[in-house]
């Protein structure tokens, strides 16, 4: 299976991870409906939505461009229907957006708490909820969210709380649509890295260029999230992966060509 010709919504999309696995699947025409709000250069955060549309256009995918604040309800409906208008339904929705703040709890203010969990959790939500009816008409549907395995180990919440209770929270969403969904034969699944990913979040919030140096490319989880989409729905769902993982179970033994600096020690990601 390839995904030319499928349609997947990804929010995030771009830059970072979510525009990674928009060019991947461009690679085998599918079409990509960028759900992002980022309409002009931020001083801090390279790429636009117009940006990512030029690149995967470029790499042999169609584009829409969607202006969207995944917050508000209005916003994702009209992107979800404009989705379906271009391109005749929606086979993939890909919630990779998310908000962090590793704050203890009393430092986070609670603007940010409330910003983690209506991007992280709220939408992963309703994106998921207005995509459904699209989906149900999908022959391969999937649904694929950007978190963890759900863990109780007390360091990450004595930690971060706020972000922790926001990450648990998208991968709880996975185990309750999974179910859910199980007789629509819609897959619902869970990818996370194994290590530090070299993105703008981690150069700009976790620590610059001596993290990102410790990192892996971007490429490295959207070529585990495409070896997941091309898998069939009804067989595969409920599952919460990791994207060194996937590769090595599909024979993929160079991992050294993600690393940032092939020569450095990679750094673990949280939750693992």
């Amino acid at each position: 299976m390839t995904l030319e010709g499928k349609t997947l919504f990804i929010t995030g999309a771009s830059r970072g991870i979510g525009k990674a696995i928009a060019l991947r699947a461009a690679r085998d025409g599918a079409n990509i409906a960028i759900v992002a709000k980022t309409a002009e250069p931020h001083p801090k955060l390279p790429g636009t939505v117009y940006d990512a549309a030029r690149e995967i256009e470029a790499a042999g995918g169609r584009a829409l461009p969607c202006i969207t604040d995944i917050r508000f309800e209005d916003q994702v409906a009209t992107a979800v229907a404009r989705t379906v208008e271009a391109f005749g339904g929606i086979d993939i929705v890909i919630n990779n957006a998310s908000a962090i703040s590793l704050t203890p709890a009393a430092a986070t203010e609670m603007k940010r708490f409330d910003l983690m969990h209506s991007v992280n959790v709220r939408a992963t939500f309703m994106c998921t909820k207005l995509a459904l009816p699209a989906l149900e008409r999908s022959p391969n549907p999937h649904v694929l969210m950007l978190s963890p395995p759900p863990s109780l180990d007390p360091r990450w919440y004595g930690a971060h709380l706020a972000y922790t209770l926001s990450k648990m929270g998208m991968s709880q969403c996975v185990l309750g649509f999974a179910e859910e969904f199980r007789g629509k034969r819609i897959a619902v699944n869970a990818l996370w890295p194994k290590t530090a990913i070299a993105t703008a979040a981690v150069q700009n919030l976790l620590g610059g260029d001596a993290i990102v140096q410790r990192s892996r490319k971007v490429e490295i989880v959207a070529d585990a999230a495409y070896l997941m989409l091309c898998r069939r729905s009804a067989e595969f769902t409920g599952q919460f992966c990791i994207d060194e993982d996937v590769l090595r179970e599909a024979g993929v033994t160079d991992l050294a060509q993600y690393a940032v600096d092939a020569s450095a020690e990679l750094l673990p990601d949280f939750f693992l």
